[in-house]
């Protein structure tokens, strides 16, 4: 038993995608050409994608922002992830998953790492796209006083 996540990814040209949009993985393996599996360490966050396609189109689109939990911790469960992980942001729908791309491509023009993010922001996102409403954008502000709090509260 590990107290890792591990996420399993595959590639199936215009088929099937999971992916990795970003994270810091631990470890990582490959299983053959089209499969491989993540390892990531508590705490870390990760974004998630699954696409899935058939003859007359998109099937599934996807994407879910996790923080890998430690041994012991609650965690929900999600297809491609064991054990699971806490859910900081859940949405699917090509037209929200584009809108969390675009969240996460603004946090890293600010030169921020997206895993580095505070996970309060992921909530924020999630639930404002979800109410079809126009989400804050990450400030550096934002980050410079999340890293102060993460500071003084281990």
């Amino acid at each position: 038993m590990t107290d890792r996540t591990r996420v399993d990814l595959l590639h199936i040209e215009g088929k099937i995608e999971r992916w990795i949009r970003f994270g810091r993985h631990a470890e990582e393996e490959i299983l053959d050409r089209r499969r491989r599996a993540l390892w990531f360490s508590p705490g870390q966050m990760f974004a998630f994608v699954r696409w899935a396609s058939n003859d007359y189109g998109t099937i599934v689109s996807r994407i879910d922002i996790l923080r890998a939990a430690a041994a012991g911790e609650a965690v929900t469960t999600v297809p491609g992830v064991t054990p699971g992980g806490e859910v900081l942001l859940r949405l699917s729908g090509w037209p929200k998953v584009e809108r969390v791309i675009q969240a996460i491509d603004q946090v890293e023009t600010l030169d921020v790492d997206p895993a580095d993010v505070c996970p309060d922001h992921w909530r924020h996102l999630h639930n404002r796209i979800s109410a079809g409403e126009t989400p804050r954008a990450y400030a550096l502000e934002r980050h410079r006083a999340w890293l102060l709090r993460r500071r003084t509260n281990p």
